[in-house]
């Protein structure tokens, strides 16, 4: 029998990832290093209804069981290993066979695959995979990027075992050319990173400063949940504050968040996001700050130290707060965080696609994340309409349909929510860095005019004046001690 795709790699995202192609008619032949990985997936198929899923036991024998053109998509872990398999695989392939990698890969890595197994005459495309465990087994949110006939090749498959979004466009699409997918899937994770900081700050307000039960924290972000907040880290923000510990043990003690170390793991992709952010000369603070919280909470025995020496506000010098002011405002906080979080994101793969000239419309991939990922929201919504409404969009903040207006509505809320965080004491990084953000954006001028001042003035780097033409530069003899300097009044940009 030849199988109409296979899957290589199968740990969890690849056995969930080859059932659901299965379970929507398509006939998988899976492979893996170790058979007995292959044997477990033949069985959980047979277990789930007689998928139509085939074994191998070997990289030869799995290609040969592949209809030409070959389709085959890999899942194993990034770096070296994805080199290792393409090369196995490789040796069995023929000109105009694909390769899909769906790990969470740096996209110069992919660039450097396509270019090698071009000269094979082989297809690679780069696809960013999101929605854990669960969504590759029931529909994730696909990010394909490559050649354009090798994303056709694979079109119907995607169309079908992605995500659905709530108005049944399915969870995928065209990204670009090689290297547009995993960008776009980077900065998805990248803005993953703000959110999950983001409601952890809230979290920390509602339960240290409004001192609300973990019940009621719960309560309230299913409430939250049900409205313009609807997202699923909300979802299971609530249903985490809600699980009790269920051992009988001297050792279970209420409720199982409270048991968890605060120290956050990350696996690069966070990283990776504000490095290209700095790259692209894009300013991404939330994404940063949230980064920057990472890392701090790693250093857990220096805070520990630290507690016991440094101090926050006293108890006296503490605001008298109105819990259900501090709720409302909490709910306007998190939302016009999360508009900049977002806004910051699709700013990183606007620069990103010009400089590399990969076309990635931005309305594509707010729409590719409202179903299977783990950002999908029903902002989401609001975003791919906006953007589809005005393609050249510079930013989400000046979005007069909608966002600029809900933003002018609410800051004052997120004013209040930052200076309560700083009055007791408690760190609000993310939310502030998406005010400060928002202040900054809406400024049309900045005191970077005393920054260049300085620049010039120590190193002679000059500066433009608003009075004068664009392009022309400027350099003062700020002191007799800058004589040996010399004049570059008045010289043009491209003569510095």
């Amino acid at each position: 029998m030849s199988c109409d795709i296979g899957m290589y790699g199968l740990a969890i995202m690849g056995q969930n990832f080859a059932l659901n192609m299965a379970s929507h008619g398509f006939s998988v032949c899976v492979g893996n290093r170790s058979h007995s990985k292959v044997v477990t997936t033949v069985a959980r198929a047979q277990n789930e209804g007689n998928l139509p899923i085939t074994p191998s036991d070997s990289p030869q024998d799995f290609c040969s069981k592949l209809k030409k053109p070959r389709k085959i998509v890999i899942l194993v872990q990034a770096g070296k290993p994805v080199d290792m398999t393409i090369e196995a695989l490789s040796e069995y392939l023929e000109e105009g066979d694909l390769i899909i990698d769906g790990g969470n890969e740096w996209f110069p890595h992919q660039i450097r695959r396509s270019t090698e197994l071009a000269e094979k005459g082989i297809l690679f495309i780069g696809m960013g995979i999101s929605g854990g465990e669960e969504g590759a087994r029931n529909g994730p949110s696909l990010m394909p990027g490559g050649p354009k006939e090798a994303y056709d090749m694979i079109e119907p498959i995607l169309m079908k075992c992605a995500a659905k979004a709530p108005d049944g466009t399915p969870c995928t699409g065209y990204c670009g050319p090689i290297g547009a997918g995993n960008y776009v899937k980077m900065v998805h994770n990248g803005i993953e990173y703000g959110d999950m900081q983001l409601i952890s700050e809230v979290y920390d307000i509602l339960k240290t400063i409004v001192g609300m039960s973990n019940k009621e924290m719960s309560d309230l972000f299913h409430e939250w949940n049900k409205g313009e907040l609807e997202s699923y880290l909300i979802e299971i923000t609530a249903k985490i504050l809600a699980k009790k510990e269920d051992r009988d043990d001297a050792d279970a003690n209420g409720y199982v968040v409270d048991q968890i170390l605060d120290k956050t793991g990350m696996k690069g992709t966070g990283r990776w996001t504000v490095q290209e952010a700095a790259e692209q000369s894009v300013a991404a603070p939330v994404i940063a700050a949230s980064l920057d919280s990472r890392y701090l909470s790693a250093r857990k025995e220096e805070r520990v130290a630290a507690e016991k020496l440094l101090e926050g506000p006293p108890e006296e010098s503490k605001p008298l707060v109105d819990k259900d002011q501090i709720i409302s405002d909490l709910q306007s906080a998190l939302y016009c965080a999360k508009v900049t979080s977002y806004a910051q994101g699709l700013s990183i793969i606007r620069a990103a696609s010009d400089k590399h000239g990969w076309d990635v419309d931005l309305s594509l991939c707010a729409s590719m994340w409202r179903g299977g990922c783990i950002i999908r929201a029903a902002l989401l919504t609001k975003i791919t309409n906006a953007l589809t409404n005005n393609p050249g969009l510079a930013n989400l903040l000046v979005d007069k349909s909608g966002f600029s207006a809900e933003l002018n509505a609410r800051h004052m809320a997120w004013r209040r929510i930052v200076s309560l965080g700083v009055a007791c004491g408690i760190a609000t990084p993310a939310l502030s860095a998406g005010l400060s953000y928002y202040d900054q954006y809406r400024r049309g001028r900045l005191p970077a005019n005393l920054i260049q001042a300085q620049r010039d003035f120590f190193g002679g780097h000059t500066y433009e004046r608003v009075d004068k033409p664009s392009g022309q530069t400027f350099h003062t003899l700020w002191d007799e001690s800058h004589k040996d300097i010399g004049d570059l009044t008045g010289r043009t940009a491209g003569e510095i």
